[in-house]
């Protein structure tokens, strides 16, 4: 049934509105907000908090295997762990630099490793037998010898992450790629999400700094590896892990000893026994003999004979 409304009608309407906002009647409806699809693929707190914990590990060890190394005591901490487009991380980046692209096998795609000439150009003055403790900032290009001197440096570190990356997956790193200048190394769009990973390292008068990136994307692979690397396992083990632990017990070797106690006496009657003299252990037949195993008492038995051979039954 169609029909108009006349203007009482109207009126009434607006009247009613204008009540209801004076009453305290329900708010108008919130206007929509833009979706943004370049938006950064964002990663849980929770996962982000497993990352740093990983990565101080990882400076712990590095610290420990530089120093070894350069012979000369360094300092490396572990400065941020924050979410950054590509993009974004890149223009951080001091030019030129050291900037290497990482494989990720078994995953797919490339992290990024870059190391800064303030501390690039310490490290290989340590390399040639200096110290290292000039403060003065080189700005300048590694050249292809200096590149290959620094492949040891490389080696360490890649070898420390991933020892520390093996808490939760074995990721095999392996420099594909290095250049000087940042933009060159386009292994990412620039509105891709990465994980940029902040670490200080300290020499002498020498401070600079090493990055890393690695795609969003791979760490939100690596979800429920991390939940099963720092959740708590509150269930017990069942009946056929327990086989298969025993499986892998069965064969170890273990010591069998039997020992019969008898009297104590003091280490001077013990220096002057002389060859002759008899020793009372006071033990009766009926009473049973300790069976250890590996230090530890398991069983208790009787020592027999069994043909030219001494034996432990066990009771």
């Amino acid at each position: 049934m169609n029909r108009q409304l006349s203007q009482q009608e109207i009126d009434a309407v607006f009247e009613n509105l204008e009540d209801r906002k004076t009453t305290g009647g329900p708010a108008p409806a919130k206007k929509g907000i833009r979706f943004d699809f370049r938006r950064l693929d964002r990663i849980a707190k929770s996962q982000l908090r497993a990352i740093h914990l990983l990565h101080d590990t990882f400076v712990r060890n590095l610290g420990s295997s530089l120093s070894a190394y350069l012979r000369s005591y360094l300092t490396v901490n572990l400065v941020s762990v924050e979410q950054l487009s590509y993009g974004e991380f890149l223009e951080g980046l001091p030019s030129p630099t050291c900037i290497t692209s990482l494989s990720l096998k078994p995953y797919e795609g490339n992290a990024v490793l870059e190391l800064n000439p303030s501390i690039i150009f310490p490290v290989l003055e340590m390399l040639l037998g200096g110290n290292g403790k000039n403060p003065a900032v080189v700005q300048r290009e590694i050249t292809e010898i200096e590149q290959s001197l620094l492949d040891g440096l490389f080696r360490i570190i890649l070898h420390d992450l991933t020892e520390a990356w093996k808490g939760v997956t074995t990721i095999d790193f392996k420099i594909d790629s290095m250049e000087k200048e940042p933009q060159l190394l386009q292994v990412l769009a620039p509105n891709e999400a990465v994980v940029a990973v902040g670490i200080e390292v300290r020499t002498g008068d020498s401070t600079g700094m090493m990055n890393m990136a690695m795609p969003a994307i791979i760490i939100k692979m690596m979800r429920q590896k991390f939940e099963q690397q720092w959740s708590v396992r509150k269930a017990e083990s069942s009946e056929a892990e327990q086989q298969r632990m025993l499986g892998f017990l069965c064969d170890a070797v273990v010591e069998l000893d039997s020992r019969l106690e008898g009297a104590r006496f003091s280490v001077e009657d013990f220096l002057s026994l002389e060859e002759g003299d008899l020793v009372m252990f006071d033990h009766p037949l009926h009473r049973s003999v300790d069976g250890i195993v590996n230090g530890k008492v398991k069983f208790k038995g009787q020592l027999v004979r069994v043909g030219h051979n001494k034996a432990f039954r066990i009771e």
